[in-house]
């Protein structure tokens, strides 16, 4: 059954923010528009202070500003990067919490290595993830997320790798907030691998394990070159087959389709992997909760889908 209008998606978000660099953002600014989003791009300025700077902490800076926003108003806040490719009619989607939710701090609509802690009588589900590819945010968790940031500036400081990304769970639920997961991704990671992440010892990519639906365009990923930072412009790109809508136009050959084929079936693959392994509803959750097979129940629905 439809979610009601006012528990849709677009009905509950007062600003949105796209975090970008000098990425072509064009096609996901469109998308969001088609939805009923209200966007600004919040795109870094290169600095010569900033020579040296890792990526993570680059990365953190982008988000900083519009955290710092967040805080402003009374209501949510929607964060998406660059390389977010919205599913349709992601604007008509369910909220992943409930709009007021007084603790909230963070709600994933891109997770990765997510997992679940626990899901209300209303349905919805906290949990944790990692990777702030999109997300809502209340003025106290981005408050909260702030002081985070100026934490890390001390220490390790702007010159080292953090997965600063990966503790945001945590920082949140020591202060009292409350972190919500969805019942599947609104969008796709579209972009490329940070190569800071494997010489850490992290994976190279991440990707949505299970989609609400179709993609709204096609992810950078499925091209040939793999390129994802096109030059950015304010310009329409009408002719380009990458603005158009994904479902409505065909790949360009068949190499494009493979490649967009092989890599969501991949991530399809690993997520029923990881339920079957225990890693999305581990065991010490389950047998710890009052409502286990209400857990049990959220995680195997999730990956009942027959979206790629």
């Amino acid at each position: 059954m439809p979610p009601s209008l006012d528990m849709t998606l677009s009905c509950n978000v007062q600003q949105t923010f796209i975090i970008a660099h000098n990425e072509n953002t064009h096609p996901l600014e469109t998308t969001l528009t088609q939805e009923g989003f209200a966007y600004e791009v919040l795109r870094q300025p290169e600095s010569t202070s900033q020579l040296g700077y890792s990526r993570s902490y680059l990365a953190l800076l982008n988000h900083c500003e519009a955290w710092k926003r967040a805080s402003e108003i009374n209501g949510l806040t929607l964060i998406v990067e660059a390389d977010f490719v919205p599913v349709r009619n992601m604007g008509s989607l369910p909220m992943p919490v409930q709009p007021t939710y007084p603790s909230l701090g963070v709600a994933w609509l891109y997770t990765c290595a997510c997992q679940l802690y626990s899901v209300s009588k209303e349905g919805y589900a906290q949990g944790f993830s990692t990777s702030m590819v999109a997300y809502l945010v209340a003025p106290m968790g981005a408050i909260a997320l702030l002081n985070m940031a100026e934490e890390l500036k001390q220490s390790p400081g702007p010159y080292a790798y953090s997965a600063w990304d990966s503790d945001i769970c945590k920082i949140l639920r020591w202060q009292g907030f409350e972190n919500f997961i969805p019942l599947r991704n609104y969008g796709e990671h579209g972009g490329q691998p940070n190569p800071e992440h494997h010489q850490h010892g992290l994976s190279r990519t991440h990707r949505a394990d299970v989609l609400y639906g179709p993609l709204a365009f096609t992810p950078m990923y499925a091209l040939p070159e793999g390129n994802l930072t096109e030059p950015a412009t304010s310009e329409p790109i009408t002719e380009h087959w990458l603005s158009r809508p994904f479902g409505k136009s065909p790949f360009s050959t068949i190499h494009q389709l493979w490649r967009y084929s092989k890599v969501r079936l991949y991530a399809r693959t690993k997520g029923i992997a990881r339920l079957m392994a225990g890693k999305f509803l581990r065991q010490k959750v389950f047998h710890e909760s009052s409502v286990p097979f209400t857990l049990l129940r959220f995680a195997i629905r999730r990956q009942l889908s027959w979206s790629l």
